[in-house]
């Protein structure tokens, strides 16, 4: 699939939110949805955190804050609100209130390089031994930033203070930068990577700027890794209408873009002018198909995408985000089952 080459089988696969996770489960009898529906072996290798290892302490960031009940602090030391609304939540920011480059040069980031690298590459060759590949994840940058920073302060960091956007991304590149080393030295057959720059119409800000920011970093990882183990794909995400810098990504060095939303997307023109240099993973709408449609527009869409995109490889079929509660349980059995049907 990665190579573009005539497949034997269109890979596919999908996530849920907890609450359809739970209800998936019920129905199929299973824990193991993946196996239950067809899904391929998408086991990750990961680095491992030793639990003597003290952890960052963000206390004196939340001491004289009243947060409401029911946050908890994630391991970037942000506030996270639950929400009441399923498996959304809020973000409150410890750097939000920074008064100089210094609040942001000395804040607490968990240092990777801590971490036990051991049996990485043991766990990259027995998944090879037994016919599996070995996937890995480094994380986002742009995302991390913002929510430690805040959201809109971080933009306005961007125009009005941008060696305070560059401190906070490259503390947090040398961390994925250290990630991605170890996992490439381990034989990583694809590396996840990715933020989400981009709303339903277009990028979150100047192409410029992401170029400026974030992609010359990004482009110093993928570049890494590519140096030490060639054959590894590069998995990007970013939701939204990125169709303005594809072009860049390719040029950086990604080779598998996800998830390629119908809704923001031309998907038709995308593949024309990249699908030899681009393997798509996504293109069923998260929007419009799984949530609204009959189980017929599901198979439908379905066929359609494996006939346009993924006869001479280049395409792992799946819905463009984790799939809401509000997904009907018949349009996911119709998913998979239009997968297997005329993913052959």
């Amino acid at each position: 699939t990665l190579s573009h080459r005539r497949p034997e089988r269109i890979l596919f696969r999908a996530d849920f939110t907890p609450d359809l996770h739970r209800r998936l489960v019920a129905r199929a009898g299973t824990e193991d949805l993946d196996r239950h529906y067809g899904v391929h072996d998408r086991g990750h290798i990961a680095i491992r955190r030793p639990a003597e290892l003290p952890r960052p302490d963000y206390a004196p960031y939340w001491r004289n804050e009243k947060l409401p009940d029911g946050t908890t602090i994630n391991d970037y030391g942000v506030a996270m609100v639950p929400s009441g609304y399923y498996h959304f939540w809020g973000y409150v920011s410890p750097l939000r209130k920074a008064r100089a480059i210094a609040d942001l040069e000395n804040y607490p980031i968990d240092d990777v390089r801590k971490w036990d690298f051991s049996g990485l590459k043991a766990h990259a060759d027995a998944r090879h031994a037994g016919g599996k590949i070995a996937g890995a994840s480094i994380g986002h940058m742009y995302e991390t930033a913002w929510q430690i920073r805040g959201y809109e302060q971080f933009l306005m960091d961007m125009v009005e203070n941008p060696a305070w956007a560059e401190c906070l991304l490259e503390r947090l590149m040398d961390q994925n930068m250290a990630k991605a080393e170890a996992y490439a030295r381990a034989g990583a057959d694809m590396i996840a990577t990715g933020d989400d720059v981009a709303n339903q119409e277009n990028l979150m800000f100047a192409p410029d700027a992401w170029r400026g920011l974030m992609l010359k970093r990004w482009k110093k990882v993928w570049g890494r890794i590519k140096e030490i183990n060639p054959g590894c794909k590069i998995w990007y995400h970013s939701d939204g209408n990125i169709s303005a810098i594809i072009g860049d990504l390719i040029e950086a060095g990604v080779d598998i873009l996800n998830p390629l939303q119908p809704e923001c997307l031309d998907l038709d023109a995308i593949h024309k002018r990249y699908g030899r240099q681009l393997v798509f993973d996504g293109c069923i709408g998260t929007q419009s198909t799984m949530p609204f449609g009959k189980p017929a527009d599901v198979r439908a869409r379905v066929k359609e995408v494996i006939e346009k995109y993924g006869r001479e490889g280049g395409l792992i079929v799946s819905p463009t985000h984790a799939l809401e509660p509000d997904v009907p349980l018949e349009n996911i059995d119709m998913f998979f089952a239009a997968c297997n049907e005329y993913g052959k």
